[in-house]
């Protein structure tokens, strides 16, 4: 595993994101193609939580080895809890970005990490501190696939009477 390179590329997507979202409006990041589904600003805000809550947490805690329980962390009901719809996107995304700089910061300044350190999870089983840090970045780009899609969903139904066929066969 290539640490450099992980920080790396945490540190491109952290800026792939933020210029992917930089031209949308508030109408925009709010939209959902359909009830179910995630809107940008969920995304960046579930995002900013699992940068703080969940990984970068997680992955001190099982540097340290010392087997600590991991504290609870509930997606969804973060999202319904603090009405992830409601926030100011703008607000949203600049706190995202500074986390994302915190967690670079620090992972950056690790020494003699021991990636193999883990923590039993009790439903998934064991987790090595180098597993969480390559979930961290795939988690990235995970969500950055379903930004680009949010946006051309977005895109196409802004298009009648005309439609993007050509643009994929």
């Amino acid at each position: 595993m290539n640490v450099r390179k992980i920080i790396q590329q945490m540190t491109t997507n952290a800026l792939v994101l933020e210029k992917l979202t930089s031209t949308i409006s508030y109408e925009q990041a709010v939209w959902k193609p359909t009830p179910q589904k995630w809107s940008v600003l969920e995304v960046v805000h579930h995002l900013l939580d699992e940068e703080k809550l969940d990984f970068r947490t997680r992955l001190k805690l099982t540097l340290e080895g010392k087997g600590e329980a991991w504290p609870p962390f509930d997606p969804q009901g973060l999202m319904t809890e603090h009405k992830y719809n409601d926030q100011d996107f703008e607000k949203i995304l600049s706190l995202f970005l500074d986390e994302r700089a915190e967690s670079l910061v620090w992972l950056q300044k690790l020494e003699n990490p021991q990636w193999e350190f883990y923590y039993d999870h009790p439903k998934i089983g064991i987790i090595r501190a180098g597993d969480l840090l390559v979930s961290w970045l795939e988690h990235d780009l995970l969500h950055l696939r379903q930004l680009l899609n949010l946006q051309i969903e977005y895109q196409k139904s802004q298009y009648p009477p005309f439609n993007s066929k050509y643009a994929s066969p």
